[in-house]
């Protein structure tokens, strides 16, 4: 089905002819209020679109980040099954891969941090049967004066976040800094 672009002006000239004859227009274009007005209004399309070609666009700023964290969060599961609940029958389980899934994506969170690997592994069970992970997050932090204190939160932020959304505990969480950003 074709649709019909043409458009013509009060003259009857069309708006694609004066469009054609932009820089070389006859007589009719040259005297015609109608056609004048249009030339003027395209050559001003044509200076802005010229205007936004030739500008750079920059990416957002996040937009790296935001990649990252969706190639992270990649579907295939990796690493061994954790047993969330050890005690019932046919237990329930999660793979390692969640656990760092959600690891990496509470410290992405905090402004300044940024996620790079995480190793998840069973370090042992409590008493109780409950198991007790052991975990390793490398970090890139932005340079800050009161880094103890973005390491603290980060650490208690990591705990909180695998006992809410995982239903187990961190025993052992190591945070390795291996680059630092402005």
């Amino acid at each position: 089905m074709a649709v019909e672009t043409r458009y013509d002006l009060p003259c009857g000239r069309s708006l694609d002819r004066v469009w054609d004859h932009l820089d070389a227009p006859d007589e009719h274009e040259l005297s015609c209020p109608h056609c004048s007005t249009a030339r003027e209004s395209l050559r001003a399309l044509r200076e802005a679109t010229a205007e936004l070609a030739g500008e750079r666009i920059e990416p957002r700023r996040d937009l790296t980040d935001r990649i990252m964290s969706a190639v992270r969060a990649e579907v295939r599961r990796h690493g061994e099954m954790l047993p969330v609940r050890a005690d019932e029958p046919g237990g329930l389980e999660v793979s390692e891969q969640a656990v760092a899934v959600v690891l990496r994506f509470a410290a992405d969170e905090i402004d300044g941090v940024r996620a790079r690997r995480c190793k998840v592994r069973v370090l042992d069970r409590d008493a109780d049967g409950e198991t007790l992970l052991s975990a390793e997050l490398t970090v890139a932090v932005a340079y800050r004066d009161d880094m103890a204190e973005l390491l603290a939160s980060l650490h208690e932020r990591l705990r909180a976040a695998c006992a809410a959304s995982v239903g187990l505990r961190l025993a052992r969480l190591d945070v390795v800094v291996v680059d630092l950003y402005e």
